[in-house]
């Protein structure tokens, strides 16, 4: 019953956190993820903690849901806020970064892992599949902001879209690596089911549940309109009701989440109701991010999340955020006529976190690949200065960015507060 108390009384103070903490770190040179990782990392100090922490490979099925749930929230909440109809012209550069720059970044870490750590294709494919993404979760500092609130600028779109794309479109690289991995691949089935089938399935079915509901919440006659309850808790029974159709025909649910919620947002694209599903899913995206990072952060320290680090594998995650990641994203931007500034942003902010984490919980319980210890403390290293680098960075860089674009965004006013002469 201690034990029980204890939790609950935790868990109060996280919930509290989560409301509290970005307030606090609107002005500073840190994010909210940053925080969550260091109180799981001080929590594991503490020898009864740390008897309890787990590693992550031990308990495969709990990590890949918990982590599943976060990724299709964080989905659910990006395709809301974007105001930009989808065009071929009009997302030039989501297009750019997920047809040029994603799969130039998993060849390249593939290729780096089979090098420089030694692992056989199956297993550096799965590496490199599975940090390729930008995470929906963690670059929530780096996108645009609430439905309709005009803060949609173009490295701030470029990153929630693709983000909102690159998590499902992942997925046939990671298949592919099981397929190697367990012996059993046909090129032919992969191409026409991974890429073609499941695709086309989770964008078209996505779609056309998001339109669905769009119809039922806001075209309905006026007593009948779902728009009227004003629950923000809409938007989680979208996201399970997309998810789980689309899986259930065999599509990819992270492409149908994004898709309905691109839908449904276009279905009556100035109402307000937008805003209140998109706050209740960033809210709860919010509050399963912290436990997680948590929970994350207690397994570095306490679970040996980095116990079978070697220095091969801290180069290979240097590299992989320094120098594949940014010069994937600008040779797959070149000729996009945009700002270097812009292209620079966008480049960098490759922000790696808990889909990674999912992919590796995913495939590793369905083959058996080889050297998993160091597939986990490469990856749970990349994450881990992904979360340092970009947190400490996003500010200061789209203060920057904005000033001299003379954008007057929120972040921008905020840096212009920060330097003005008090008398």
């Amino acid at each position: 019953m201690e034990t029980y108390v204890l939790v609950v009384a935790g868990f109060g103070v996280l919930v509290l956190l989560t409301a509290w903490l970005p307030m606090v770190l609107r002005a500073l040179p840190l994010s909210l993820p940053i925080c969550c990782v260091g109180i799981g990392a001080a929590l594991s100090a503490i020898p009864a903690v740390a008897a309890i922490t787990p590693h992550p490979g031990l308990h495969l099925k709990l990590v890949e849901h918990a982590t599943e749930a976060v990724v299709v929230i964080s989905l659910m909440g990006a395709g809301l806020k974007i105001d930009r109809l989808i065009g071929w012209q009009r997302w030039t550069v989501t297009w750019r970064l997920l047809g040029i720059a994603m799969p130039l970044t998993i060849l390249a870490l593939t290729a780096l892992a089979s090098t420089l750590l030694g692992l056989g294709v199956a297993a550096a494919l799965l590496l490199g599949s599975s940090l390729a993404p930008t995470d929906p979760v963690l670059a929530s500092d780096v996108q645009v902001g609430h439905p309709a609130e005009d803060h949609e600028d173009e490295p701030r779109f470029a990153l929630t879209s693709e983000a909102g794309l690159n998590d499902g479109l992942a997925f046939p690289f990671v298949n592919l690596a099981i397929a190697l991995a367990g012996g059993g691949l046909s090129w032919s089935h992969w191409f026409a089911v991974d890429i073609l089938w499941k695709i086309a399935v989770g964008a078209v079915l996505g779609a056309v549940i998001g339109r669905a509901l769009g119809w039922l919440t806001f075209h309905l006659p006026n007593l009948s309109k779902l728009s009227r309850t004003g629950d923000g808790f809409v938007a989680l029974g979208v996201t399970c009701l997309a998810y789980g159709i689309v899986q259930a025909v065999d599509g990819y649910g992270f492409i149908g989440v994004f898709a309905a919620a691109l839908a449904l947002r276009s279905s009556s694209r100035g109402h307000a109701y937008h805003r209140k599903m998109h706050d209740y899913a960033e809210e709860l995206e919010r509050l399963l991010m912290m436990v997680l990072l948590v929970g994350f952060g207690a397994m570095l320290v306490g679970g040996g999340l980095l116990q079978a680090l070697t220095w091969q594998a801290a180069l290979f995650a240097l590299i992989a955020l320094l120098v594949v990641r940014p010069v994937s994203g600008w040779i797959g931007m070149l000729g996009s006529a945009r700002a270097p500034e812009e292209r620079a942003v966008v480049s960098f902010f490759g922000i790696r976190g808990l889909g990674t984490v999912y992919y590796l919980a995913y495939a590793i319980g369905h083959a058996p690949f080889e050297r998993t210890d160091l597939l986990w403390a490469t990856a749970g290293l990349t994450v881990l200065i992904s979360i340092l680098m970009h947190g400490v960075s996003v500010t200061p860089v789209l203060r920057l960015v904005d000033r001299r674009m003379g954008r007057a965004t929120e972040t921008a006013q905020l840096g212009l507060a920060l330097t003005a002469p008090r008398l």
